[in-house]
């Protein structure tokens, strides 16, 4: 292998760890672009390594068939794939019960496969893997809304009037009250006489045209509501 050719193969592993890593970042994930260009340089330097190791143990035998001398391929580039989870797991963490960080941790692991591939020689392969990670981190999620099951906290008085605006406001939105819980605050005596503040939490279940930001938006609109906003408690 020619000296411009192992360039050319980490310049790419740069450009695809960058391109990567830059959506990464756009998106203030733990993870960014200089992370993304390291491990996918790292990888690509470790497949590199190792096809020279290969080139110089084949022209080794060739000259000298009594050697005999033997190589596992691909041995090292398999405890790199391996290793890559330390890294990604420290890009997961868990706020707020919620574990966030596992799409960052999934495009480390993948960009260091793409430094191998880019390595080891194979240019389409890298390139056609790194559009296939771009269009998943990037535009999967619009073509294809998956809406997770949330708790929808709503705050309001009147439960005469309000509980019936709800319930009529999800039967048409097509939205599934899977559990609900609530409570009762009473008011004051010196307060203003509005009657009781309730507090009903909705575990809910969305249809895929409607996000949590619309319902929100919407409930929040009804002058006997007070707050409306989504917990994981």
């Amino acid at each position: 292998m020619s000296w411009w050719e192992q360039g050319l193969r980490l310049l790419l592993a740069v450009f695809i760890g960058c391109v990567i890593g830059i959506e990464r970042e756009r998106k203030n994930r733990p993870a960014g672009m200089r992370t993304h260009v390291l491990v996918c340089v790292g990888a690509s330097i470790i497949a590199i390594m190792e096809s020279l190791m290969i080139a110089d143990t084949i022209t080794l035998n060739m000259n000298n068939a009594s050697t005999g001398i033997a190589i596992s391929y691909g041995r090292i580039s398999a405890q790199v794939i391996s290793g890559i989870g330390f890294l990604g797991a420290g890009t997961i963490f868990t706020q707020r019960k919620k574990i966030a960080g596992l799409t960052t941790a999934a495009s480390l692991w993948n960009t260091a496969c793409l430094g191998i591939v880019t390595g080891y020689g194979y240019y389409w392969l890298s390139l056609c893997g790194c559009a296939l990670v771009l269009v998943t981190l990037m535009l999967l999620q619009k073509v294809i809304r998956v809406n997770a099951i949330k708790r929808v906290e709503v705050r309001f008085s009147n439960r005469a009037e309000t509980i019936p605006f709800i319930n009529e406001f999800f039967e048409k939105a097509g939205i599934k009250v899977l559990d609900l819980d609530f409570h009762i605050e009473a008011s004051a005596e010196d307060s203003p006489k509005d009657g009781n503040q309730y507090t009903n939490t909705y575990t809910l279940h969305l249809p895929g045209k409607l996000s949590y930001t619309d319902v929100i938006n919407q409930l929040a609109a009804y002058p006997h509501i007070y707050s409306v906003r989504t917990t994981n408690t």
